[in-house]
């Protein structure tokens, strides 16, 4: 099934379940209002909103209405936990031969993970609103999911049983706020702002066959105002699967309903082509163009986002509909 979350003036938005291919809503209100409950009392609820989504899938129920994606919050607009991996080594391994720097060998045995801010979510179609450009404003494309109870000490594949839904993410990235942040040794914080979430959450049969241990196997690709930048596999490369992800989170405390973790920018490797390298699935942010240019001609030459530039977001299925719906923003300038 495919749930969004509506604006209606509060802070949760109201529950709404989506039809498969996202031309019409209907109200949970009768089950649940908010997503959060479902996810606190999955095993009754859900089921219920599986008939509701079967019966919008079959026809046209009384109360049914166009859907609007535009009107949607973040599905989940505030969580518990915002949990944000970097599960594509290739894209470590970019960044860091572009500033000569050696890759620790225990990237490739634990994931890199921070913990963003999970109070102030944005929707897929809401601006995505800085104070400067000169922050180095920069898109990531991302997968996302959503869990539920997952106790301490669970294994990789007892975590995967905890995944309920299924999202995109554009988890913005302030570049120039970065370096002095990780030189005092304690993280991100500054740098990450508020990040976006796709119009709908998916349960993992939407995926189909394309959801295969832990990874997503279809493209996330990014347009950049307009022009189409990255058209990445989000499964090929991932090197370390969301149950991996959870489980790392696992180790020492327990993960609650309603948290979210996210995959970190899908990345594709490059292709030896008349003895040469080529990116040809492109880039899911910036700052790995960027690399990719410093690799191959000493220096970057793409500037970073500037207000009034848009981005847009999506996966499409085995049948050529979108999943998810799109993430559509547009950088503005804070107060404007």
């Amino acid at each position: 099934m495919k749930l969004a979350t509506y604006k209606d003036g509060s802070r949760d938005g109201q529950l709404v379940v989506v039809s498969r291919d996202l031309s019409t809503a209907h109200y949970a209100t009768g089950i649940a209002a908010k997503l959060q409950q479902v996810l606190d009392d999955w095993n009754f609820l859900a089921p219920q909103l599986q008939d509701l989504y079967d019966t919008v899938n079959g026809g046209k129920p009384r109360h049914a209405f166009p859907f609007d994606p535009a009107q949607c919050m973040a599905p989940l607009p505030r969580a518990y936990q915002w949990a944000d991996g970097s599960a594509y080594i290739n894209h470590v391994e970019l960044v860091r031969l572009a500033r000569n720097s050696k890759v620790p060998e225990n990237y490739y045995t634990e994931p890199l993970m921070y913990q963003g801010g999970s109070d102030d979510f944005l929707g897929a179609r809401d601006d995505a609103p800085f104070a400067s450009e000169d922050w180095g404003i920069d898109f990531e494309a991302e997968v996302a999911v959503v869990t539920g109870d997952v106790p301490m000490g669970s294994t990789p594949e007892q975590s995967l049983d905890g995944i309920r839904l299924l999202m995109l993410a554009n988890d913005w990235s302030l570049r120039h706020l970065i370096p002095d942040e990780l030189a005092k040794g304690f993280g991100f914080f500054q740098s990450k702002p508020a990040t976006a979430f796709s119009p709908v959450a998916v349960t993992l049969d939407e995926a189909g066959d394309a959801w295969q241990q832990g990874k997503l196997n279809l493209t996330v690709q990014s347009q950049w105002n307009g022009r189409t930048v990255g058209m990445c596999d989000a499964g090929q490369e991932m090197t370390f699967h969301f149950g991996q992800l959870i489980a790392h989170i696992c180790k020492t405390r327990n993960v609650r309903a309603g948290s979210i973790v996210g995959s970190g920018t899908v990345s594709n490797r490059a292709i030896e082509k008349d003895g040469k390298k080529e990116w040809v699935k492109g880039y899911s942010c910036i700052a790995e163009k960027r690399a990719i240019e410093t690799i191959l001609d000493g220096k970057p030459s793409t500037d970073y986002m500037k207000f009034g530039d848009t981005i847009r977001i999506e996966a499409k299925g085995r049948d050529g509909l979108s999943v998810f719906g799109a993430i559509e923003q547009r950088v503005a300038r804070q107060g404007k």
